[in-house]
């Protein structure tokens, strides 16, 4: 008889677990690290339970702790077993749970709270008084209140869920707009932005573009094809959520950068705020980092509205003076282009 080899890795195939992912609909923290993921993963497990069991009382495992049958009922017993095997075969839900973001050096850590925002801003806030390291590993923390399809359409949608809650009533809160984006080339930044302070618009139009000091921003992180999102207090105040820049007290706040379409971009985010919009001289086109301008005397110079600036992400209202090139002229805030 013929003696039969079976290839190689072929029981192999029979034990592979499926990769737990960031998905549609989950709520959590990514975090981000110094490539040590294994090392960030145990640090976040760390700094997340100390602070959890003290706003919200020690974990309670999800297993049956129910008395024992008081009854000798058989069937009543085989029952309760089965539903056991069930629960133990379709895994125990945890306060938090380490899954693969999609992207390098970020993990995604999923929770079961209703508002990890509330833990992620106490546990920042309470470093920031202490001023201690507690991670080596862990950068930032940002809190994920909504998770959908990285397409316009449906980040819309989750915005129109979500921003109520934060922009709606007598407050009027300024607002600020982050985006980024992993690995995905889904989502035009410009496309987002403009949509998203339309939203905010409708739900309240007295909430205006702060850049500097923002009481709320919108956090876009766009990771393959799921989009995160949240909205933040504290954003800037606590260096945008990153607890080394925190600790050691480094200056991190946003500071301008040229956008390509500047200023029609400005243009549109004031139409969206409700605001009367002139078009002519303010009009003014910036290609990335290169502005080109020149006036009777041959210099260069212009004060430039709407501001850019980290991540590719916070858009709002602002001034800045952009240098320009060699042989040029500097203008100052409030002073007119020439």
């Amino acid at each position: 008889m013929a003696d039969r080899k079976r290839k190689k890795g072929f029981w192999r195939g029979a034990r592979k677990r499926r990769r737990m992912c960031l998905e549609i609909g989950m709520k959590g923290v990514l975090v981000t690290c110094n490539k040590n993921e294994k090392a960030c993963i145990r640090e976040a497990y760390n700094l997340l339970n100390e602070y959890a069991d003290e706003m919200y009382g020690p974990e309670i495992a999800a297993s049956d702790s129910g008395s024992e049958s008081e009854d000798g009922d058989v069937e009543a017993a085989l029952a309760k077993e089965v539903a056991q095997m069930k629960d133990k075969a379709g895994k125990e839900k945890r306060r938090f749970q380490a899954m693969d973001s999609g992207a390098n050096n970020v993990v995604f850590i999923q929770s079961q709270l209703e508002s990890p925002d509330e833990l992620v801003h106490h546990i920042l806030d309470d470093i920031n008084t202490s001023k201690k390291f507690k991670t080596r590993n862990v950068l930032r923390m940002i809190p994920v209140m909504s998770a959908c399809k990285a397409y316009l359409e449906n980040v819309k949608k989750s915005a129109e869920e979500m921003f109520p809650k934060f922009f709606s009533g007598e407050n009027n809160p300024s607002y600020a707009i982050v985006f980024k984006t992993r690995n995905s080339g889904t989502m035009k930044r410009d496309e987002v932005i403009k949509a998203l302070a339309g939203v905010v618009s409708e739900v309240n139009p007295a909430c205006k573009v702060n850049l500097n000091s923002p009481d709320l921003a919108i956090v876009i992180e766009v990771i393959r094809t799921v989009c995160c999102m949240s909205v933040l207090k504290d954003y800037f105040k606590l260096k945008k959520y990153n607890i080394h820049s925190i600790v050691e007290g480094t200056k991190d706040d946003p500071k301008p950068r040229e956008v390509k379409d500047q200023g029609s971009l400005k243009v549109d985010l004031e139409a969206a705020n409700g605001s009367e919009v002139k078009e002519g001289k303010d009009d003014v086109k910036v290609q990335e980092s290169k502005v080109e301008a020149s006036d009777k005397d041959g210099n260069s110079g212009i004060k430039d509205d709407g501001v850019s600036a980290e991540d590719n992400g916070v858009t709002g209202q602002g001034s800045k003076v952009i240098e320009p090139e060699a042989g040029g002229q500097t203008i100052k805030e409030g002073e007119a282009t020439k």
